[in-house]
């Protein structure tokens, strides 16, 4: 009799237990189950708000480049041409009545031979700008290709000077065309772009250069005054002086200097010089190109 009393009482402690595990297992997957949604719901969370700073974030990219594209309109359109060639006697002229006559271009031929970047970081220095007119036998070394890149991306105008700086009057058309055409192919490689002027040695054309010059959009032009290659101006006084002072100096003159030492000794007096008369120097990129 003892031994049914025992076995009912460890029944009843098994069933006990097995119910505890059934309940277990079933808080258990009870709480996966929760666990699981909740993951889910962050989840899903999650790729909203990824989502939403997506959005955000091409939003202000299109904001970016909308207002990049207004400040570069906005360049554009500062820099409309306001002066053009007067082709009678190479002086430079504004296009309406409205627009400051008293102005001077500066022009620096044979770059970039020895001085032309000191004479570039002195010009940049006063403020004022120039055209640096090239010779291709001058940027045939890495070296001279980066100060032509270096005197570029400092703002000024390149021009082309011909390869070699032959008369071009002493050569045949297919020699020409590699003096002119070849130098804006080196060019363009160097500093990204063909150049908007051209200038021919000791302002010697041909008909044939003339239409080259039309056909790869430049500006052809000679000038109004230059002494710097004279004997009694090969120093930087006698050159300020006569720069400054010369009766040639009207409105509109089209200043000739070359990449020479004293040239750029004097570069700094002629830019005062000319500025203490009321002179404006010209930003080249505000005159009128064929491009």
């Amino acid at each position: 009799m003892e031994f049914f009393r025992i076995a009912a009482i460890l029944l009843a402690f098994i069933s006990l237990c097995s119910g505890c595990n059934v309940q277990t297992a079933s808080n258990q997957e009870k709480q996966n189950g929760e666990n699981k949604e909740r993951i889910a719901e962050d989840s899903d969370q999650n790729k909203q708000e990824f989502e939403s700073e997506n959005d955000n974030k091409e939003i202000v990219e299109k904001q970016d480049d909308i207002e990049l594209k207004e400040v570069v309109t906005e360049a554009v359109v500062s820099l409309q041409p306001t002066y053009e060639l007067n082709a009678a006697n190479w002086s430079i002229k504004p296009i309406s009545g409205e627009t400051n006559k008293k102005v001077v271009l500066l022009t620096i031929d044979d770059a970039p031979d020895r001085y032309s970047l000191k004479m570039a970081k002195t010009l940049k220095a006063a403020g004022v700008s120039a055209i640096f007119f090239v010779n291709g036998h001058f940027i045939q070394s890495d070296e001279k290709k980066a100060i032509l890149k270096e005197i570029y991306d400092m703002g000024f105008a390149i021009g082309n000077h011909t390869m070699t700086h032959s008369n071009l009057n002493d050569l045949s058309e297919e020699e020409q065309f590699k003096e002119i055409v070849e130098l804006n192919n080196q060019i363009e490689l160097i500093i990204g772009e063909r150049p908007r002027f051209y200038r021919a040695p000791f302002g010697s054309n041909t008909e044939y250069s003339k239409e080259l010059a039309e056909k790869e959009g430049m500006l052809l032009m000679n000038w109004t005054y230059g002494y710097d290659w004279e004997k009694d101006y090969l120093s930087k006084d006698a050159l300020t002086d006569i720069m400054v002072n010369t009766p040639y100096l009207t409105d509109g003159a089209n200043l000739l200097m070359h990449d020479r030492e004293w040239t750029y000794e004097a570069l700094r007096g002629i830019v005062k010089g000319l500025q203490e008369k009321g002179y404006t120097i010209v930003d080249p990129n505000l005159i009128k190109t064929p491009k």
